[in-house]
C-alpha cells in the first residue's frame, strides 16, 4: 500500500507531466512573440548540455550569463524537448560562441513555453563579451509527447535534430536476435512513430545511429528483403530528412536534412524508408568472426579503460613506452571520449568524463589537450600538446560508452533485499525443458563471483559476496539450485560466462538460507602500491633470531627458522611500502571491529590476518621466498592537501583508508620483509600483491600487484625497473587471479 504521501507526489508528478504535455500540444504563441530556435553546443561532455545558442533573424547567436537562473534554464530545456533543466553554467563553460549575442539579463519565471517570451534587455542589446556565453545542461528525460516544430521557414539545415526517441525495429525474422543489429530506423516525434525517407540518407548517418546503439560499425544490408516488405506496410515517414557528419555521439547532434513534403502514399516515393546494419564489436558478436575487426587489433592495444562499475566505462589509459599511463580532461570531449568507445569496440560516448570521475590513475599523464575529428581508429592518431605540463591525477579523464542491449538483466536478479542493490542471487536456467527461477550453490562464493553479478545487473560494485542468505526471504519456488561450482576471473559480462558445473549440479549444503547473495555499490576503493617508494627503500639486514620470536610467532620467517637456535641470525630482505586509496570510496576491513583477532605477542589487533603478500620469484615465475602482513594497522599516514584523515589505530580505533590518502608501512617494522636466509645469489622478480584474497571489493584489481626486477649477490640487493599491474609482456594479475579460482577448486 502506497502512504498517502507517497500517492500525492506520484499525482503530483503526472499533473506536472501532462502539463509540459499540454504546452506541447498548444502550440500557438501569443501575437508578437518573436520566432527563435534553440540549440545546444561547444565543447560537450554529454549530448543533453551544451553552450545556448538562439536563431533569430535567420542568424545563431547565443546568450550572455547576466541574471540568467536555472528558471531560464528549465525554459531552455523544455524548448529543446527536455522534461527539465539539471544545472547552467556561466562564463563559456562550453567554450566561446561566434557571431552576435542575441539575448541578455534574461529573466524568466520558468513558466515561459519559450526563451523569446522571458524578459530581457531585448534582441541584440547586450555589453557582454562570448567569454559570458551561458551553457545548460539537461535531464536526459524527454518530454511524453514532445512534437519539433520548425518555425524557421528558411536555413532548417542549421537546426539540431530534436525528436523524443529513436529506434531500431526489427523485421519478424530478426526479432529473436541478441543483439538487435539491424532493422527500421524510426523517430518518435509528436507521440507517434515515424519512418525517414532514404533519399539522402547517408552511411555517415547510420554510422551514428549505430554508435547510438553500442556498435561501432555499420555495413550494407540486404535491398531486396526491404523492397517487399515497403510495399506490403503501411509507412508514416518524419517531415525532414538528416545529415550528420558521422562524428557525432547522438542523433541530436546531428542537423535536420531538407524537409519533406508530406503527400501520404505519395512521401518519398522514389525511396523507402531507412534501414540501418550495424557490426558489433567482437565482445558482443555472436562469433568472434562476426565482430567488428577494425575494432580488435590482434597485437597489443594501446588504450584501455580502469576503474568502472559498468561494461563500457572506466578511466582512459594508453600505453607508451611500455607503459600505461593516463589522460588529462583539458579539452577532452564527447568526439574524443567516442574515438575511445570504438577503438574499444563499444559504440559511441554517452559520456566524456573529467576530473577523475572514475578514479584516479597511477604513473605518467601521457596525453593533455587531445583534439579528435572523430574519425580515428585510435585514440592515439589524435593531435594532442606533447609540451603541456602540470596535469595531476585529479584531471584524469574517462569515458561512458554506448553499449549493445544484451539483455543481460533479464536472466538474473536479487531477491529479498532491503533494496534494489542487495538481496539473494537467482538466475533464469532451463530445467525440464522450460525456463526457471533458481539459487546459486554459495559454495566459495566470493568477492568476483559477486563482482560479475552487480556488473551484469548494472548495479556497480560488489559490496560483499554472501554465503548465507537466511535472513533474505527470497522467492520460495525458486529456493532451488540451478547453478553451482561458480568460479569468476572478474572480466565476465554475465555469471553464465564463468567457469561452473553446468547440467551436473554439486551442493552439498543446498539453496534456500544457503544460497548465494550479494551487496552492490556504485562506487568502491582503489588500492594501488607507490612501486618508487619500495624501489628506493630497499635493503638487507641480518637479525638475530631471539629478537624475532613474535614475527615467528605470526608466520613472517621462512620454515627453516622453526628449527633455528636463537643465536643464529635471519637475512631479511626490507622494504617499506606506501599504499594509496585511489578510489570514490574509503577502504575499511570487511570484519567488524567485535571479530578482530589479537595478537599478545605483538599486542595489538588484526583487522585482516592477510593484508599484503611479498613473494621472491624466479625468472619462470616459481616462488623461492615469501612474507606476507596482516592490516594489524590501516591509518591514514598521510594525506593529499585538502582531505582530512579520518582512520587512526590508536585506542583500538576505526581501521581504513580515506579516499585521496596512504597508509605508510615502514621498512622498520615487524614482518615488513621477505626472510631471504636461504636463497641462493641470482637474478629475481620481487613481488607485492595488496589484498591477495579478495577480501574487500575494489574497483580495479589489475594494479594491486606491483612486480620489480632484483639481483641479489649474497651481500646486496638491487631493485630495479619496479612497476605496477600488466606490462604488455607479462599478465602478472591475470596469471594471479587464474591461480586464485584453481586454489579455491
Amino acid at each position: 500500500m502506497l502512504s498517502p504521501c507517497s500517492l500525492l507526489c506520484r499525482l503530483a508528478t503526472l499533473l506536472c507531466v501532462w502539463a509540459l504535455c499540454q504546452a506541447q500540444l498548444d502550440t500557438k504563441l501569443p501575437p508578437g512573440t518573436p520566432i527563435i530556435q534553440l540549440r545546444l553546443a561547444g565543447d560537450k561532455h554529454k549530448h543533453y548540455e551544451g553552450r545556448v545558442e538562439v536563431n533569430y533573424n535567420g542568424e545563431w547567436g547565443t546568450v550572455c550569463d547576466d541574471d540568467f537562473s536555472i528558471h531560464a534554464a528549465n525554459v531552455v530545456c523544455r524548448e529543446l524537448g527536455y522534461v527539465e533543466a539539471v544545472s547552467w553554467s556561466p562564463s563559456s563553460k562550453y567554450g566561446k560562441g561566434e557571431g552576435r549575442i542575441w539575448l541578455d539579463n534574461v529573466h524568466c519565471s520558468g513558466l515561459e513555453r519559450t526563451l523569446a517570451q522571458c524578459e530581457s534587455n531585448g534582441f541584440g542589446v547586450s555589453d557582454c563579451k562570448h567569454s559570458e556565453d551561458v551553457g545548460v545542461v539537461c535531464s536526459q528525460r524527454r518530454i511524453p509527447g514532445f512534437k519539433f516544430i520548425s518555425t524557421l521557414t528558411d536555413n532548417v539545415e542549421s537546426l539540431n535534430v530534436q525528436v523524443e526517441d529513436v529506434r531500431i525495429r526489427a523485421i519478424s525474422s530478426q526479432r529473436k536476435r541478441v543483439p538487435m543489429t539491424e532493422g527500421y530506423l524510426e523517430v518518435k516525434d509528436g507521440g507517434k512513430w515515424r519512418q525517414i525517407c532514404d533519399l539522402e540518407w547517408t552511411e555517415m548517418n547510420s554510422r551514428v545511429i549505430c554508435g547510438m546503439y553500442g556498435f561501432p560499425g555499420e555495413k550494407r544490408y540486404n535491398t531486396k528483403v526491404y523492397n517487399l516488405l515497403s510495399k506490403r506496410r503501411k509507412k508514416n515517414y518524419w517531415g525532414f530528412g538528416v545529415n550528420c557528419t558521422g562524428n557525432e555521439a547522438s542523433l541530436h547532434g546531428c542537423k535536420l536534412g531538407h524537409k519533406v513534403e508530406l503527400r501520404r502514399n505519395a512521401t518519398c516515393d522514389k525511396g523507402l524508408p531507412v534501414v540501418v546494419n550495424c557490426v558489433p564489436g567482437r565482445a558482443f558478436a555472436p562469433s568472434h568472426a562476426q565482430g567488428f575487426s577494425k575494432a580488435y587489433k590482434v597485437e597489443q592495444p594501446l588504450v584501455r579503460l580502469r576503474g568502472g562499475a559498468n561494461i563500457g566505462e572506466g578511466r582512459v589509459e594508453v600505453l607508451k613506452n611500455g607503459e600505461w599511463g593516463t589522460v588529462c580532461d583539458d579539452s577532452w570531449n564527447l568526439k574524443a571520449a567516442t574515438v575511445v568507445c570504438r577503438e574499444l569496440g563499444f559504440g559511441s560516448a554517452k559520456e566524456a568524463l573529467a576530473g577523475g570521475k572514475l578514479g584516479q590513475g597511477m604513473g605518467p599523464v601521457h596525453m593533455n589537450e587531445v583534439k579528435c575529428s572523430g574519425f580515428e581508429k585510435s585514440l592515439t592518431e589524435c593531435y594532442f600538446n606533447r609540451d603541456a605540463l602540470g596535469c595531476s591525477h585529479e584531471e584524469d579523464a574517462a569515458v561512458r560508452c554506448n553499449v549493445p542491449a544484451m539483455g543481460f538483466q533479464n536472466r538474473l536478479r536479487l531477491s529479498g533485499g532491503r533494496n534494489p542493490f542487495e538481496g539473494r542471487v537467482e538466475v533464469l536456467a532451463e530445467k525440464n525443458g522450460s525456463l526457471v527461477w533458481g539459487t546459486v550453490c554459495s559454495d566459495s562464493w566470493g568477492t568476483i563471483e559477486a563482482t560479475v553479478v552487480c556488473r551484469q545487473l548494472g548495479l556497480g560494485f560488489a559490496n560483499n559476496a554472501f554465503q548465507e542468505t537466511w535472513y533474505w526471504p527470497g522467492d520460495v519456488s525458486a529456493d532451488d539450485v540451478v547453478m553451482s561450482g561458480v568460479r569468476c576471473s572478474g572480466t565476465e559480462m554475465t555469471l553464465a560466462q564463468c567457469l561452473h558445473h553446468g547440467k551436473h549440479l554439486d551442493c552439498p549444503r543446498g539453496g534456500g538460507r544457503f544460497a548465494a547473495g550479494v551487496s552492490c555499490s556504485e562506487t568502491a576503493p582503489d588500492l594501488v602500491l607507490n612501486a618508487q617508494v619500495v624501489e628506493h627503500t630497499t635493503y638487507l639486514e641480518d637479525r638475530p633470531m631471539y629478537i624475532l620470536q613474535c614475527a615467528n610467532e605470526e608466520h613472517c620467517l621462512s620454515s627453516s627458522a622453526a628449527a633455528a637456535t636463537s643465536s643464529s641470525y635471519r637475512r631479511l630482505l626490507r622494504f617499506s611500502s606506501q599504499i594509496h586509496n585511489n578510489g570514490l570510496t574509503d577502504f575499511r576491513p570487511r570484519a567488524a571491529h567485535h571479530s578482530w583477532i589479537w595478537h599478545e605477542c605483538h599486542r595489538h589487533y588484526h583487522s585482516m590476518e592477510v593484508f599484503t603478500h611479498y613473494d621472491l620469484l624466479s625468472l619462470n615465475g616459481t616462488k623461492v621466498a615469501e612474507g606476507h602482513k596482516a592490516s594489524f594497522c590501516l591509518e591514514d599516514t598521510q594525506c593529499e592537501e585538502g582531505i582530512e584523515k579520518r582512520y587512526e589505530c590508536a585506542n583500538f580505533g576505526q581501521q581504513g583508508i580515506t579516499v585521496g590518502c596512504w597508509d605508510t608501512y615502514r621498512h622498520d617494522i615487524d614482518c615488513q620483509w621477505i626472510d631471504v636466509t636461504d636463497v641462493v645469489p641470482g637474478d629475481y622478480i620481487f613481488q607485492v600483491v595488496i589484498n591477495p584474497n579478495f577480501e574487500v571489493a575494489e574497483s580495479d584489481y589489475t594494479n594491486n600487484v606491483m612486480k620489480c626486477r632484483c639481483r641479489y649477490d649474497g651481500h646486496r640487493i638491487w631493485m630495479y625497473n619496479c612497476y605496477i599491474g600488466e606490462r604488455p609482456e607479462l599478465t602478472a594479475l591475470k596469471k594471479y587471479i587464474h591461480h586464485s579460482i584453481l586454489s579455491r577448486v
